[in-house]
């Protein structure tokens, strides 16, 4: 008899969802500043400068605030959207708005880890795809925030795919490790044939790491139905944003979301992908 039955481990998996998405949020909106802060540290040190002294901020530290008037978030009204929902989306304290963000990010998360979890079932192919998931989201939503993808997700989350494929738990080493390798330098010759042709730079060098990290869960078949996804979402979801909501073309859309969006259905659905497409 397994440990958990697949019955209880998707409603579980929503309820551990709805919390990570909670600290999900915080690692959105802290983790850029924290690396903004260590650029500036390292360029006060590299032109001699003694960096000017911090107050201790990372994932941790200071606690949760409102940021309009300091005041700290309880754990009541920290319960993930349900807690938004009793203070109608303003803070307990000074009645400023609260950005719907929060909520959506929870809501986001404890929703796709159920589909995951119903999906996967219980193991360590299902535990896998929800760290799997996590990443993803927190990597999309920095990245439609900052254009940004943090070397700190996208590195360790490479190395978590190609240690679990030690044991063939997505699909055998040797395709993971192709799927590294192939991710990167398929988007890194994409950069500079772009580069070379128009002068300009199409993607940033983290779109390359995402890919490699993708390839190394998924394994280099999957690197074809991700980019196709990635590049048809990218298409529709830009126009869409040039013409409702007048986004200039010349304004830069980050193409992490889309990379996202595109492994986790390939991690769902990628193996009918690969066979229709004669990968298989």
């Amino acid at each position: 008899m397994p440990l958990l039955p697949d019955s209880a481990f998707a409603p579980i998996a929503a309820l551990l969802g709805l919390l990570v998405g909670s600290f999900l949020n915080v690692v959105i909106y802290r983790l850029p500043k924290m690396m903004h802060a260590q650029w500036a540290t390292q360029a006060a040190e590299f032109e001699g400068r003694t960096p000017a002294p911090q107050p201790p901020y990372n994932l941790w530290r200071p606690q949760s605030h409102c940021p309009s008037c300091g005041a700290p978030v309880g754990a009541l009204q920290n319960v993930p959207v349900f807690s938004y929902l009793l203070l109608r989306g303003k803070c307990a304290h000074c009645d400023a708005r609260i950005s719907p963000r929060y909520p959506i990010v929870e809501a986001l998360t404890g929703g796709l880890s159920f589909w995951v979890a119903t999906h996967f079932g219980w193991g360590l192919a299902g535990a896998s795809a929800l760290v799997l998931t996590w990443f993803l989201i927190a990597l999309s939503f920095i990245d439609a925030d900052t254009t940004l993808l943090p070397d700190s997700m996208t590195l360790p989350l490479m190395w978590i795919g190609l240690l679990l494929n030690v044991n063939a738990t997505f699909v055998p080493l040797r395709d993971a490790v192709l799927g590294a390798c192939c991710g990167y330098l398929s988007l890194w010759l994409v950069y500079w044939a772009f580069r070379l042709t128009t002068g300009r730079e199409g993607m940033g060098y983290g779109d390359f790491k995402l890919l490699a990290a993708l390839g190394a869960w998924l394994g280099w078949k999957m690197l074809l139905p991700i980019v196709l996804l990635s590049s048809a979402a990218g298409a529709i979801l830009g126009l869409g944003l040039i013409v409702l909501a007048r986004r200039g073309r010349n304004i830069p859309i980050p193409f992490g979301p889309y990379l996202a969006i595109a492994g986790f259905l390939t991690s769902l659905y990628g193996a009918p992908i690969v066979q229709r497409l004669g990968l298989g």
